[in-house]
């Protein structure tokens, strides 16, 4: 996995080993960037369920000012620190080491321009993570949620919060599934 533009570009980041995490494929990396490209320079963003930090880390590499890692996973952590200090992104980044739900509580931003949510597939994070989102004062409606999950995955309970789906993009195992609050 690398870097795919920007200040740390071509840079190769470390990646947990096992099956807990999934690194977003670079091709699909790519194609998310292009879409978001406009709204990433200056942005604050959050990368929750960051795994090795490399989503977060090319926002970075892209001009966000501020980039929030949330994750829990031991190994995981050790190689997001890794991947900050080899792009020398350890200034703008915020690492907060606990559960997802219970970490965005703790992020003291007016507003927060992309959140990128990386869960476990099949299971109920998202939901989760996305009511709780739902509650925070630093989402607006200019703030633009983006969720990595299967093809499968359902999210008509979002008409039960105040948000939406304003776009999807399918690739071939998984999708991107593109979120911001109702107007």
């Amino acid at each position: 996995m690398r870097v795919i533009a920007g200040s740390a570009r071509r840079l190769l980041l470390v990646t947990p080993d096992g099956l807990d995490t999934r690194p977003t494929q670079d091709k699909i990396k790519e194609t998310l960037f292009n879409i978001l490209q406009m709204q990433v320079p200056g942005s604050i963003f959050l990368d929750i369920c960051a795994g090795s930090g490399g989503i977060g880390i090319e926002a970075l590499s892209r001009g966000a000012k501020r980039a929030y890692f949330i994750e829990n996973a031991r190994p995981a952590i050790a190689c997001i620190l890794k991947n900050l200090h080899k792009t020398g992104f350890e200034e703008e980044a915020v690492l907060l080491r606990q559960d997802a739900v219970a970490a965005l509580r703790h992020i003291r931003e007016k507003e927060v321009d992309l959140v990128y949510l990386d869960p476990p597939y099949k299971s109920d994070l998202a939901k989760r993570i996305l009511i709780a989102l739902d509650e925070q004062p630093y989402i607006t409606e200019d703030t633009c949620i983006i969720v990595e999950t299967d093809q499968e995955s359902d999210f008509s309970f979002l008409e039960e919060t105040g948000f939406e789906v304003f776009r999807e993009k399918n690739y071939r195992a998984n999708r991107h599934v593109f979120i911001r609050r109702r107007s």
